[in-house]
């Protein structure tokens, strides 16, 4: 199986055997990872049909929900972690998401692209377009991201709503940066919980 840079500090963040929901799993590689490698008892959320069959060839846990509406019915703090691994950008009720995460687990961990890494904003400053990159391969037209936003933006988020960040780490590629993390990152990890 190929590993990614943001599944193992993600792997690094989770406890063995600890209870995860990974909203919006894609093809299951990602609790797999963490199967395999912490052996965690994971479910996951996903809604597209395609994705549903390569979850299931992975052998992970997966219920077929939308993720915006797809905790209503779960207890409060029944997995130890829930993920949102590169999908807030794309859901639309963002604050209610993020809120149930944090009443269905006892910590969250978010990841997503960061739209302030300098490339994109020379595409948008000179160019006067949208930016187009291997992080971010979607034409304007055609992108399944409704929020552009930074990770200054996110802190702000958090900030006003007393979530306390526990962890971060950001990545330009498969590398960690530290220098000026907003400008120079495209992947953003968090691991938050209720202040």
């Amino acid at each position: 199986m190929i590993t990614r840079a943001d599944f193992d500090i993600i792997a690094s963040w989770v406890s063995p055997k600890s209870r995860v929901l990974d909203l919006g799993c894609g093809d299951g590689s990602l609790l797999r990872h963490l199967a395999d490698s912490k052996q965690v008892r994971g479910y996951g959320i996903e809604n597209d049909e395609p994705s549903l069959i390569k979850c299931i060839d992975n052998r992970v846990n997966v219920i077929q929900t939308n993720l915006e509406s797809g905790m209503k019915e779960m207890a409060d703090h029944s997995f130890d972690v829930v993920i949102l691994s590169q999908t807030l950008q794309a859901i639309k009720h963002t604050e209610a998401v993020v809120s149930e995460m944090l009443r269905v687990g006892r910590e969250a961990i978010v990841t997503f692209p960061n739209f302030g890494y300098w490339k994109h904003r020379l595409q948008i400053g000179l160019a006067g377009k949208m930016p187009v990159s291997d992080d971010l391969p979607y034409q304007w037209y055609d992108t399944p991201n409704v929020h552009l936003f930074t990770i200054h933006d996110f802190e702000e988020f958090c900030r006003h709503r007393g979530y306390r960040i526990n962890n971060r780490r950001v990545l330009s590629g498969d590398n960690e940066t530290t220098f000026l993390p907003n400008l120079t990152g495209t992947l953003a990890l968090y691991k938050i919980s209720v202040g």
